[in-house]
């Protein structure tokens, strides 16, 4: 074999290792790419006070805030807390609106006076599209009849299930306060917790409604 020959064989195969070492190189480097890729796409479990937060809002059903409002007052005061506490609202409404004679409580005729005279009295709903399920507490408002809630409330209670849940009370008044409501209200929907919640007469400021809420 000629030297010639012999160089040309020897070059060929430092060619073949120069060639061998970059794949090598290459390789480490893509692998090395990847992990780092996976490394920064890992994400790190939440701890603390932050692993509490996002149990929290997962477990969070949120709030509704119901209402029947014969006057509007009633409307006025659950529209403050709904907005205070950031929550949903839903207006309880009559299949057949009252009229202002219908409210006069001074004529034992009015429509209102014979409901309340009937404990058996469940005035129509308009509707009952409140998505009751998708909430753990509801805010029920309505205001204060013959020293109780209107008949309506046993009605809409009675149209949905409320198992399980729990039910704040808030009531306007022209002086009384909520006397038997609760008594008259938890046989409609007797597997919730049904509590005084407040009377809200005048005109309570939003950090007081805020206050009144997050107590529930």
């Amino acid at each position: 074999m000629s030297i010639k020959t012999t160089c040309i064989k020897l070059s060929a195969l430092l060619l073949a290792l120069v060639f061998v070492l970059s794949l090598t190189a290459c390789g480490g480097l893509s692998s090395g790419s990847e992990a780092t890729s996976a490394t920064q796409k890992t994400t790190t479990p939440a701890t603390g006070a932050d692993a509490q937060q996002s149990e929290k809002t997962a477990d969070n059903k949120g709030v509704l805030v119901v209402f029947f409002s014969a006057t509007g007052t009633t409307k006025g005061v659950a529209q403050q807390i709904a907005a205070a506490a950031d929550a949903d609202l839903y207006e309880i409404k009559p299949e057949t609106p009252y009229t202002r004679a219908d409210l006069n409580w001074q004529d034992k005729n009015a429509r209102s006076s014979v409901e309340m005279r009937d404990k058996s009295s469940r005035p129509a709903l308009a509707d009952t599209n409140a998505s009751i399920a998708d909430y753990d507490t509801v805010f029920v408002g309505f205001p204060i009849w013959w020293y109780v809630a209107p008949t309506i409330i046993n009605s809409f209670l009675e149209a949905y299930d409320f198992s399980g849940k729990k039910v704040v009370l808030f009531a306007t008044s022209g002086g009384s306060g909520f006397g038997k409501a609760v008594a008259g209200l938890q046989p409609s929907a007797p597997d919730a917790t049904i509590v005084e919640g407040a009377v809200l007469n005048g005109r309570p400021s939003a950090a007081k409604l805020k206050a009144f809420a997050d107590k529930f």
